[in-house]
């Protein structure tokens, strides 16, 4: 294991999805590490000086103890085995308080790969998102991943181009728990087309064609309620249910 490759592990095991541990530094990898410096009160630049590298030490429940204070070198891979830690598993709805933190709170923002509208004011171009820290970089690899697999055109045709909101402290209608977007961990995507109720094949990403747009998000970790319940179609978040 290279050093990179330790790095991307550990900001994984810290709970910033960097994407596959495979020691290329890219975007996800150093949003995530941004993110990391700046949850640990430390210089946001990016850089994994030793400062950083002594905050990644520390103890994290995604890999074990062993791995903790072993740190490849630059130039030569361990004798150790080190186990990668697995995917990102997103806490549950009950457990986001706990997860994330106050709602509101430890948000960033990211730049999205592609140009969307405001779903209330179409004339609005978004190009910037508000999330979690925690969840930020693993969105950001799921919309790299939809902006190389769809054109605009079907973006467009599908509507996922069309941004109903991320960060948004509120409740869930009608009851009193906190909405998944109070942590910035929720994206909408056409809520004209994917209404609340509107169920499969009404609902516009229920079809086929918005199936690799799913797979981006759920290869890394997202929740889709449409897909797990034919229910509020246009919502994507980063909790189990």
């Amino acid at each position: 294991m290279t050093f990179e490759q330790w790095l991307q592990s550990r900001l994984t095991a810290h709970g910033y999805a960097v994407g596959p541990i495979d020691g290329k530094i890219g975007t996800a990898t150093i949003a995530a590490l941004k993110a990391f410096e700046g949850a640990n009160g430390l210089k946001v630049d990016g850089i994994a000086d030793p400062a950083v590298v002594a905050a990644l030490k520390a103890s994290a429940s995604a890999v074990p103890p062993k791995t903790m204070t072993q740190i490849p070198d630059r130039d030569r891979v361990p004798t150790i085995d080190v186990r990668q830690p697995s995917a990102i598993q997103w806490p549950r709805q009950a457990d986001c308080m706990e997860f994330y933190g106050p709602v509101g709170t430890r948000q960033t923002t990211i730049d999205i790969p592609f140009d969307m509208r405001l779903a209330w004011a179409r004339s609005t171009v978004v190009r910037k998102m508000t999330l979690h820290e925690k969840v930020a970089p693993s969105a950001l690899i799921a919309l790299q991943r939809i902006a190389e697999v769809y054109s605009a055109k079907e973006r467009a045709d599908l509507g996922i181009d069309i941004f109903g909101g991320s960060l948004n402290v509120r409740r869930m209608r009608g009851g009193k728990a906190y909405s998944m977007h109070s942590w910035g961990i929720a994206i909408d995507f056409d809520p004209e087309r994917n209404g609340l109720t509107t169920a499969k094949p009404q609902a516009r990403l229920s079809h086929p064609d918005a199936v690799s747009f799913w797979l981006a998000w759920e290869t890394q970790g997202w929740l889709s309620l449409g897909r797990a319940r034919d229910f509020d179609w246009m919502h994507v978040q980063a909790a189990r249910l």
